[in-house]
């Protein structure tokens, strides 16, 4: 008995050392790469990012907003990207979060350029920027980028009125890709890249009123709009739009339906404008194609302004397609957020001269229209060549 206790014994002081071996190996485990233990010491966020708040004009041209919208995004998604301490390492702190995020929508920089620059690791970066983009989306939503009611529509076709000279307007609507790398088929679109959708619905001012991002159609752009939210709220009439009539100064006009703009991918509808087609045309429809194109070009600069404050749209963006759809959702809540005339304008002129734009969905539908949108086209051509709906300058411009 005793020499089978003495092995038992044995035994068991071998698996106790074993077990403090394999305790000790998880204890003096490394949960902080050496390289990225100079954060503070040599990383862009304690360093660059800290000189950038002593110049604004920097600061701007780094982040592309001022340190104090960046100090007022901040205070609106802090909690929602804010996390606990361990006893293994400090959490990120959500202002560094931020800096990371926005600097790679700003820039387009690569995730790991950005992980060395800020000696953070790989998929802390990544997890920034989901982070971020996600609480953006979450809390600026509802404020920014709202569900439209009717005094939400009556208030853009005033502005069109008023600013373009376009009646009964309730925004002009367009479609970009938006290319990603290479996630599988259902993504791959005709310039035989990969993408996903954005159309938007943008108003006299430059702002966008309604989105939807993430349709892909690699057998028929034509579907993108025609399954849209927008589209079948329009087509049952269960938007709030207003009923049928003339705004204050076009009573000539008629009653007629409120309508959106949009060029030659869109199909014609009674609430949807596009140009009359062909080369050969009458002078009254060539005056109606200018006059559409003039307030149409409002959601071309409001995509240019887009993309050339966040210049990541303009690569492929290498995260997983449900990761864009949030990251473009949180660029155009991010471009409302922002707008201000003096720096669209700026980015305009930035836009031009890069000569770079988010390529464009080529069809959104046939070409077959109804008996009804043609009479509606015909009513606003009518007005448009008439002394109380002409301009000054249109016979000059076409």
């Amino acid at each position: 008995m005793v020499p089978v206790s003495r092995r038992r014994t044995l035994a068991l002081v071998l698996l106790l050392e074993g077990l403090q071996r394999r305790g000790r190996g998880r204890r003096s485990r490394v949960w902080v790469h050496p390289f990225n233990q100079q954060r503070r010491q040599q990383g862009d966020f304690y360093h660059l990012v800290a000189e950038l708040r002593l110049d604004s004009q920097r600061h701007y041209e780094y982040f592309r907003m001022s340190a104090e919208q960046m100090d007022e995004l901040l205070s609106l998604i802090g909690p929602e990207v804010t996390r606990q301490s361990t006893n293994y390492r400090a959490a990120i702190e959500p202002k560094q979060r931020l800096a990371v995020a926005l600097r790679y929508m700003a820039s387009g920089d690569s995730l790991v350029s950005l992980a060395y620059s800020y000696r953070l690791g790989h998929s802390t970066v990544i997890n920034s920027v989901h982070m971020v983009c996600a609480a953006i989306e979450k809390t600026m939503m509802e404020r920014f980028l709202p569900r439209p009611t009717q005094e939400t529509w009556e208030e853009v076709a005033d502005g069109f009125w008023k600013k373009w000279n376009f009646p009964n307007c309730l925004g002009a609507i367009d479609g970009k890709h938006v290319r990603v790398t290479q996630t599988g088929s259902q993504y791959f679109n005709y310039k035989k890249s990969f993408s996903i959708v954005l159309l938007a619905l943008v108003d006299s001012n430059y702002r966008f009123r309604v989105i939807q991002v993430g349709d892909y159609k690699s057998t028929s752009d034509g579907g993108v709009y025609a399954g849209s939210a927008l589209g079948r709220g329009m087509e049952t009439k269960t938007l709030d739009v207003p009923p049928s009539t003339s705004l204050p100064g076009a009573a000539h006009l008629g009653d007629v339906p409120h309508v959106m703009v949009g060029d030659a991918a869109f199909p014609l509808k009674p609430y949807l404008m596009r140009p009359y087609p062909g080369l050969n045309l009458s002078h009254q429809k060539r005056i109606f194609n200018y006059r559409l194109s003039r307030a149409r070009m409002v959601v071309e600069n409001a995509f240019g302004i887009l993309s050339s404050r966040w210049r990541v749209l303009l690569r492929r963006i290498n995260l997983r397609p449900q990761h864009v759809d949030t990251l473009v959702v949180a660029a155009c809540i991010l471009h409302n957020f922002l707008l201000v005339p003096r720096e669209a304008v700026g980015l305009l002129a930035e836009a031009e001269q890069q000569g770079r734009n988010l390529p464009p969905v080529q069809n959104m539908g046939g070409n077959r229209a109804s008996r009804e949108a043609c009479n509606v086209r015909e009513v606003f051509s009518t007005y448009f060549n008439s002394p109380q709906g002409s301009v000054s300058w249109q016979d000059k411009m076409v």
